[in-house]
């Protein structure tokens, strides 16, 4: 049995507000504000350069790496964190492609978040050869899987709706097609129960600022299949993936573990919050918080159908291939959203017209869910949403 949800008293929520966007970014636990000033004044300000030996800088990159494959069900050492999600996707695309030199296609759909289209674009733009970004609908994944694949490259679970592809089918099915898999976990660490090793998937990537509560920026992860370690050939071959750094020696030898996976020096500050922040996961049983998310989206689902019909449910209705977000449409969605923020209920707005609302059982509870519904049906009922302050666009929605 895990420890009771949720844990509210481990986190530093501002006093009536109603967090509903821990899908896009986590809240602070309350142990980091200490532990990032430790770093700083006894640390940094106290160890100067000696800091990397005497408070193991250097080794935080794989040590919280072991924190975080404990969540995405990955053994010790196959995790390293570093560096953005977009350069982990880069690597691990890279990295992939090589596996398959003779084949020439990227396969993705077109739910998957931008930044890892993107990523591929750049890198078929970088080197070339005839390789193609292929994008289907999520949908139509599985029947596209066929011997042209190189790698397989998707979001387990979708930004915009919350919708989640079955990781072990479709893994499953890249492998009997010869290609290789790479998942991006950005929406599914620490919102679903994960399986990497049982998945058998070569790669997975993830950012640690949403459901893992980092904070801003906190660095990204990368998986790499164990039997694979030492064979995989990073494409940024930064020195930190060097297997003897301080050797200065002019080529490169890549390490032979994970850590060849990694690029440039930690931020030592970013880690050392994530690393506190982790903490807050403690003896929490993954089975039990997915229970917990189904059963708080389940109710936001219904409630808001009951309350406010006017809004288009725009998530998987079925909460076993929807992850820990549900997204409604509405024609005036994003006015909408800006005066539930002005009312202390926290959500998101994603073009075109999408609200999404994020279910993290570790700071919401049932209570929570209802009490932001009311304030939704009044801003819809009451037509609260339509001042000109709310249509307002901001820099990020």
């Amino acid at each position: 049995m895990g420890v009771t949800l949720p844990r509210k008293e481990l986190f530093d929520i501002p006093e009536g507000m109603i967090y509903l966007d821990g899908n896009s970014l986590g809240p602070l636990p309350k142990v980091v504000p200490a532990r990032v000033a430790e770093v700083i004044s006894a640390e940094w300000g106290q160890q100067l350069i000696k800091g990397w030996n005497v408070s193991q800088w250097m080794q935080q990159p794989a040590r919280v790496g072991n924190q975080v494959a404990k969540l995405i069900g990955a053994p010790d050492d196959s995790v390293v964190i570093g560096d953005t999600l977009s350069i982990k996707v880069f690597q691990a695309l890279a990295a992939a492609l090589k596996m398959r030199p003779e084949r020439k296609v990227i396969l993705s759909d077109n739910g998957n978040f931008p930044t890892d289209l993107y990523m591929a674009e750049g890198l078929i733009d970088t080197i070339g050869k005839d390789y193609e970004l292929r994008v289907v609908d999520p949908e139509s994944v599985i029947d596209a899987i066929d011997e042209s694949v190189a790698v397989v490259m998707l979001t387990q679970v979708d930004y915009r709706s919350g919708r989640m592809h079955d990781m072990q089918q479709i893994t499953q099915k890249a492998h009997q097609a010869g290609a290789v898999m790479l998942w991006d976990l950005a929406h599914s660490a620490g919102a679903v129960p994960l399986d990497l090793q049982a998945s058998n998937c070569e790669f997975a990537v993830g950012c640690t600022y949403k459901y893992l509560n980092g904070g801003p920026g906190a660095p990204a992860f990368i998986y790499v299949r164990p039997d694979l370690m030492a064979d995989v050939k990073p494409a940024l071959a930064g020195w930190m993936g060097h297997d003897s750094p301080f050797a200065f020696e002019q080529n490169y030898r890549p390490a032979a573990s994970i850590e060849r996976m990694r690029v440039g020096t930690p931020p030592v500050m970013q880690v050392s919050a994530l690393e506190a922040a982790l903490s807050v996961w403690e003896g929490v049983d993954m089975q039990e918080l997915r229970a917990a998310s189904i059963a708080l989206s389940e109710r936001f689902i219904s409630e808001v159908g009951a309350r406010c019909p006017a809004l288009t449910l725009a998530s998987p209705r079925d909460p076993t291939v929807r992850g820990s977000q549900v997204s409604f449409a509405y024609e005036h969605g994003y006015a909408v959203m800006q005066a539930l923020i002005d009312r202390q209920v926290i959500g998101d707005f994603r073009a075109p017209n999408l609200m999404r609302f994020g279910f993290t059982p570790l700071y919401i509870d049932v209570a929570d869910v209802v009490a932001a519904v009311d304030v939704l049906e009044e801003i819809i009922e009451g037509r609260l949403w339509d001042d000109a302050k709310y249509r307002v666009a901001h820099a990020v929605t």
